[in-house]
């Protein structure tokens, strides 16, 4: 179907946002922490900036009940703090600069949102902590849909690319607004005459999806798996370069012909000016629940294929892929 090989490596969709105790993020006796005492952090608090229900949303909460779990944090609270794409929250993050409690959990997202939003504030203005996971995109369907396969959708898609809508839980240059876009160029049709309805996660996507508002979701694959094992919606493929083990039977964009490869990711990042001491302990915390057993289960689980790193690395990481999606949606005339 395709000709031509497109690889992104990006994300939505995010990992998650932690902020510590009374003192800011250091260990101190009394405060909580996760230094010397050895005793669980308190206090942690993560930022959703989409509603409840998405990818966001997902990870940041099986983070905190690892935590939990795993006794590296107690009393963890997650709250959504949505709008425009996620910049309502990066807005908020940046504004709360030298905040040692509060971080965001991000991913591409935030990354495009910040550009088609024209916000004002920035993720090379946040202190980046940690990459935590990349996930497949999928394509999907409700359970009545017409479409039986990858092939039949997309031969529908290029006799009318206008008329079969194609929803995303992210606003314009968010990866479920690039993935359609990718496909479409890929698969031969303008991404100019895609008709793309955005929504603020997948919480407000996958309604959509089951209600018909949309011809076909793209989205991170993980959202709808609870969906697919209760039969409601039919994943037509997979954006990965091979199979998922949670959806064995569902092939991947490259194994039905087309020539694409798509990968998220999700992160957590600080307010600018954070000290050294908040940030060490944050990535402490982060390292201890990565090696965890429990969030080794959750990425079994989930299909999550683990990304960890933090701190620089992911500094540089979060450089580089703010100038791809920068480039990309300038070529499509979104920044």
């Amino acid at each position: 179907m395709a000709t031509r090989r497109n690889v992104l490596v990006m994300g939505v969709a995010a990992a998650t946002a932690l902020a510590l105790g009374a003192c800011g993020a250091t260990a101190d006796k009394g405060e909580g922490g996760s230094g010397g005492d050895g005793k669980p952090v308190t206090g942690l608090r993560i930022m959703v900036p989409n509603t409840p229900g998405g990818g966001y949303d997902t990870t940041a909460r099986t983070a905190a009940k690892v935590m939990e779990d795993a006794k590296i944090a107690t009393g963890v609270q997650v709250f959504n703090l949505p709008g425009a794409g996620g910049t309502v929250g990066l807005q908020r993050t940046v504004n709360e600069k030298g905040n040692g409690k509060l971080a965001m959990q991000m991913g591409l997202g935030v990354v495009g949102a910040s550009y088609t939003s024209k916000s004002a504030a920035t993720l090379t203005q946040t202190t980046p902590l940690a990459k935590m996971i990349e996930e497949a995109g999928a394509i999907v369907v409700p359970k009545d849909s017409p479409y039986k396969t990858i092939g039949d959708l997309v031969a529908a898609w290029k006799a009318n690319p206008k008329g079969l809508a194609v929803g995303g839980g992210s606003s314009p240059g968010g990866p479920d607004h690039l993935l359609p876009m990718q496909l479409a160029k890929t698969v031969g049709i303008d991404p100019r005459q895609v008709n793309f309805v955005s929504y603020d996660g997948g919480g407000e996507l996958l309604p959509a999806v089951l209600g018909g508002k949309v011809a076909f979701g793209a989205s991170g694959f993980g959202e709808f798996l609870d969906q697919v094992e209760a039969g409601q919606i039919r994943v037509l493929a997979v954006t990965s370069e091979a199979p998922i083990e949670a959806l064995k039977e569902v092939p991947t964009l490259k194994s039905a012909g087309i020539d694409l490869v798509f990968t998220n990711w999700r992160g957590i990042v600080a307010p600018p000016g954070i000290s050294e001491a908040d940030k060490k302990v944050w990535i402490d915390v982060l390292t201890k629940m990565h090696e965890s057993a429990e969030w080794k289960a959750e990425l079994t689980k989930r299909g999550w294929t683990d990304a960890f790193v933090t701190g620089d690395e992911f500094a540089t990481f979060l450089t580089e892929q703010d100038k791809s999606v920068a480039d990309l949606l300038k070529q499509l005339g979104l920044a």
